[in-house]
């Protein structure tokens, strides 16, 4: 697939299971992710790879950061389910800079860009992947336990795995109603 098919055809992988990217694609995954604009070099970001014994570890978390404000089961148990949906999840978070030339919300895109091309190369590898974020990614427990000091911020939890199925290719959006020009 070259890229701009990959741009004009990717969606995102809900249902994943095992086997999760090998070491080598994760190296490849990750190095994607540093290869985003960049405005002057700051690396604004910071990727936290939760795999193996690590999701139990995301789960706990998870859960801790709801059982306070939601002591419904039910609720607990999806949460504590969560971050079984794939194999392997990079949580991706800010760490803002002081910079006079690069405020803290194009710092914020950099680190989204930063998760669009470790998911678009999750992709390439013939791998799903799907960007998450709700709740818990402002959570400040779950920032706590992440080690995310409080000023920064989680941009999404990148659930990366094999796809389950093949999906049915989405309907193409058309620009039209959201282009305009000068």
């Amino acid at each position: 697939m070259n890229g701009l098919d990959l741009l004009l055809t990717r969606q995102s992988t809900p249902l994943l299971t095992a086997p999760a990217p090998s070491d080598e694609d994760l190296e490849t995954i990750l190095t994607a992710g540093m290869r985003v604009p960049d405005h002057g070099a700051l690396k604004p970001y910071h990727f936290t790879v939760v795999k193996e014994q690590g999701l139990q570890k995301l789960s706990d978390i998870f859960v801790q950061a709801i059982s306070e404000s939601a002591p419904d089961t039910a609720k607990l148990e999806k949460t504590a389910k969560m971050p079984f949906r794939a194999p392997l999840i990079i949580v991706v978070s800010t760490q803002y800079q002081q910079h006079e030339k690069v405020p803290h919300h194009e710092q914020m895109i950099t680190a989204g860009c930063c998760t669009h091309a470790m998911q678009m190369a999750s992709f390439t590898l013939g791998y799903g992947a799907m960007w998450r974020t709700g709740d818990l990614s402002i959570n400040s427990v779950v920032k706590q336990q992440l080690s995310i000091e409080a000023h920064n911020d989680i941009v999404g939890f990148l659930y990366i795995g094999t796809p389950t199925k093949q999906l049915a290719q989405k309907e193409t959006r058309y620009y039209s109603d959201n282009v305009s020009y000068l």
